[in-house]
This record gives structure tokens, C-alpha cells and sequence, in this order.
């Protein structure tokens, strides 16, 4: 492995300092949560080595969602990112091929670098809605090929796949005998519905989640994946074990009471998001300055500059920042054009995002 710390995590706003930034729009989650927020107290507890795989009751809980899924599919991670790094360690070498599309979650593109696989990208265009192109993909697989990577709702566009899209994936991947892995962490903010969760649809597929981005308790570290495939699982089982032994026993128990309450947490929270993303359309209808894809999931959005602005796309980012004290995730944090940026409309209050967005407006201006 050859790690080199990535962009989007270099120029965090925890890395840079929250107190340094007035209007935080680069978030990818809904606001934070505290325990009080959720009327949870953690009980005494013993602290002891956890299940390996996880609590039972957290596992039944997330088996629940997916028709023929159980607890025995499900392993218990350090947040997605455990899940996707212990994934792409069990899969893939040197001497392996992946295909994953791009912009993506750095993690999904940095993690199979660091392995020294090789990739091929399948670059979504904007002119064609971010959508992907199934016969690209089939024309990218090799022999070598042993895994496809995709985001459901994507990040960070919003984009989501139709259920006709996400099936020919899995039956594309199933007949070149490959796995695929679909990173569905924004699934339960699926504004026309969530699709299947993507294990379920057959035994090649992994679907990776957590419960930082929808929840809003990435302070906890708790995501999972998900596989029928009982040989991979125990794979999974073993890297996790040589990484973590087990997860956090005090992360698990809140986690299993946010999963107990899912239903009573989701409903206002989507309506709120429906909110904040009519607040965002309204902003960019009138921004002359910008385009973009409307999302159809998710809490991000990635709007382009129609033009080059005043001083480049730096003095654009400097301005927004020093000037009128907003934070965007710019284009590079997806290996992408900085005439993109990724804006964040679920953690900040509702009026510190029109705010900021107001800001985006004046630093495009100036």
C-alpha cells in the first residue's frame, strides 16, 4: 500500500477549523446529532470486546431493509470507509482490474490507487446528467476485472440510478463474473424512494452504508456492508477482525437505538431535505453564473461555472472564503475541474445555506 493523504481530506473544515468558516456549505451529511437530540443515555456497560460481526440486533436491524438479507449478510464496520477499504483490500492487487466511475467518494478512488491496481474510470459527463452509460462499462471490463464500483444516490452530484440501471448492473457484472460494489450511503435520502438495497438483487453484489450521512452521527464510525456471498463474508470477517478485532461496543448500542427509531427519524428529515433543495433550485434558477444537474438524492449537489470567473477559479475560492466566509468543496476534491464544487445543503441551518449560498452569488460576482 502507498497512501498519500487525499484532497477533500487535507482541505477538510475539521482540518482547516470550523471556527475559520461562517457558512459551511461543504459538508456531505445532514447536520450533526447529539445524544440529547436523539433522547438517548448511554447505559452502564461493560466494555468488552464486542461481537466480531457486530451486535445481532444492530445487524437484524440493517438485514430488515432488504428482501432476503439477514443478520448473517451483514458486517459491521468503521464507518463506510472501513467498509470500502476492507473490501478493496480482500479483492484487489496489482495484478487486478476495476472498473469505478468518477467524480466518486475519494475513498473509491484513492484506496484501489494505493493497492496499485489497475483502473479504468468511467467518467459521468454533465452534459449527459452525470447518468451512466452501461455499454461504457461493459467495454471497460477485461479479464482482469474483478470488481465494478458505483455510488447510489451519487456522490457528489446527487444523481441516482433508476432500479432498470442498478438491475443491468448487477446482470452485467453477474455475466462477466465480477463483483459489484454500490456505495448506497445516501440511500435512505432517496427523494422518489430508495431502490432495493443492492445486496439483495444477488450474491456477487456488496452494498456498502453507514449511518453518518442520513443520520447525522458520523461521530460514531458505524457503517456496514452487506453480501450473501458466506465465503466473502468470512473474508471481510477476517480483514476486519486483523484490522479492529471488533467495533466500539458503545458505537454499536447507539447505533442500534438510532436503527430502532429509523422510520420516526427519516420521515421529517426527508421532508426537511425536499426543503432545503427547493431553497437550492430557487438559488440557481436565478444564478445566471452556474448550472447544474438537479439531485434526485442525497444532501449534495455539484453546480458548474458557466464561465471563468474574475481572478480564475482560485481568486473565485479565496474570495468566497476570506471575503464572505463560505466553504465549498471544490472540484479537485473529485479529480475534477475546480468550475465545479461540491455544495452541501443538509448540515448547515437553513438560514446559514441561503446565506452562503449568497455568498457563492457575491464571490462570483466580485
Amino acid at each position: 500500500m502507498r497512501y498519500v493523504r487525499m484532497p477533500i481530506e487535507v482541505e477538510s473544515p475539521e482540518e482547516y477549523g470550523y471556527a475559520r468558516i461562517r457558512y459551511n456549505l461543504s459538508e456531505s451529511s445532514v447536520a450533526d446529532q447529539s445524544l440529547s437530540d436523539l433522547g438517548l443515555t448511554i447505559p452502564d456497560m461493560p466494555l468488552l470486546y464486542g461481537e466480531h460481526r457486530g451486535r445481532a440486533r444492530l445487524r437484524e436491524l440493517i438485514a430488515a431493509d432488504g428482501q432476503g438479507l439477514s443478520a448473517d449478510d451483514v458486517l459491521v464496520t468503521t464507518g463506510a470507509a472501513g467498509a470500502l477499504f476492507i473490501i478493496a483490500t480482500s479483492l484487489l492487487g496489482p495484478s487486478d482490474h476495476l472498473v469505478v466511475i468518477r467524480p466518486n467518494y475519494a475513498t473509491n478512488l484513492e484506496t484501489p490507487r494505493a493497492i496499485g491496481c489497475k483502473t479504468t474510470h468511467i467518467d459521468l459527463a454533465f452534459e449527459e446528467g452525470f447518468r451512466i452509460d452501461l455499454d461504457r462499462v461493459a467495454k471497460a471490463l477485461t479479464p482482469a476485472t474483478r470488481l465494478i464500483s458505483v455510488t447510489c444516490p451519487h456522490n457528489p452530484t446527487g444523481v441516482m440510478l433508476s432500479e432498470a440501471e442498478l438491475r443491468g448492473l448487477v446482470d452485467l457484472s453477474g455475466r462477466h463474473g465480477c463483483r459489484l460494489l454500490v456505495d448506497e450511503t445516501y440511500r435512505d435520502l432517496s427523494f422518489e424512494g430508495p431502490l432495493p438495497p443492492a445486496a439483495s438483487l444477488g450474491e456477487h453484489v456488496i452494498g456498502v452504508s453507514s449511518l453518518s450521512k442520513a443520520y447525522g452521527v458520523p461521530g460514531i464510525r458505524i457503517g456496514w456492508l452487506i453480501t450473501k456471498d458466506k465465503a466473502l463474508q468470512e473474508i471481510f470477517l477476517a480483514a476486519s477482525e486483523q484490522i479492529s478485532i471488533c467495533g466500539s461496543v458503545m458505537d454499536e448500542w447507539v447505533a442500534e437505538q438510532v436503527m430502532e427509531k429509523r422510520a420516526t427519524i427519516l420521515a421529517p428529515r426527508l421532508v426537511e431535505m425536499r426543503r432545503r433543495l427547493a431553497t437550492v433550485s430557487a438559488w440557481m434558477e436565478g444564478e445566471d453564473g452556474l448550472e447544474w444537474v438537479k439531485p434526485s438524492g442525497g444532501v449534495v449537489c455539484f453546480p458548474r461555472m458557466t464561465a471563468e470567473p474574475a481572478g480564475g477559479t482560485e481568486g473565485f475560492y479565496r474570495r468566497l472564503l476570506e471575503d464572505h466566509g463560505a466553504y465549498v468543496g471544490p472540484g479537485h476534491w473529485f479529480e475534477q475541474p475546480d468550475r465545479y464544487f461540491r455544495v452541501g445543503y443538509g448540515w448547515p441551518t437553513a438560514q446559514d445555506l441561503e446565506a452562503g449560498l449568497a455568498a457563492i452569488s457575491a464571490a462570483l460576482r466580485d
